[in-house]
């Protein structure tokens, strides 16, 4: 019989197993968006909310966008070891754009891999002319 010490390690190591224990940071873009004020949040605000861009890019002299990305793991890539063979759910993408070191734009968006798979399903479309 296990002793309830050697039972609670037990159920620890497989709650790591299963829920994949890691570390390193994790992004929740749909709230983070929250934390940026159009007009008031300056670049620094932004580093400090989010961290380093995914990618930046320059759209005129004064206006620059910032692209923030993650995807939306599925359980399956949760999980350690073989979670890199399964597919994600969706992805999730902030563009911040700046003039003059000031937030003037923030954009979240959101894609589930399921979302346009209506698209390939009417009748009309099987018809041969």
């Amino acid at each position: 019989m296990l002793s309830s010490r050697r039972l609670s390690g037990l159920l620890l190591v497989v709650v790591c197993i299963f829920t994949g224990c890691s570390n390193y940071p994790v992004r929740h873009l749909a709230s983070d968006a929250s934390l940026i004020t159009i007009g008031k949040s300056s670049r620094n605000d932004v580093l400090i909310y989010l961290g380093e861009p995914d990618s930046q890019r320059m759209v005129s002299a004064d206006t620059e966008q910032w692209v923030y990305f993650e995807e939306k793991k599925s359980l399956f890539q949760k999980t350690p070891f073989v979670g890199k063979n399964f597919n994600p759910n969706g992805y999730g993408m902030i563009v911040i754009t700046y003039k003059s070191d000031i937030v003037s734009d923030c954009r979240y968006s959101d894609y589930d891999k399921d979302e346009f798979g209506w698209a390939g399903k009417f009748r009309w479309q099987d018809k041969k002319e």
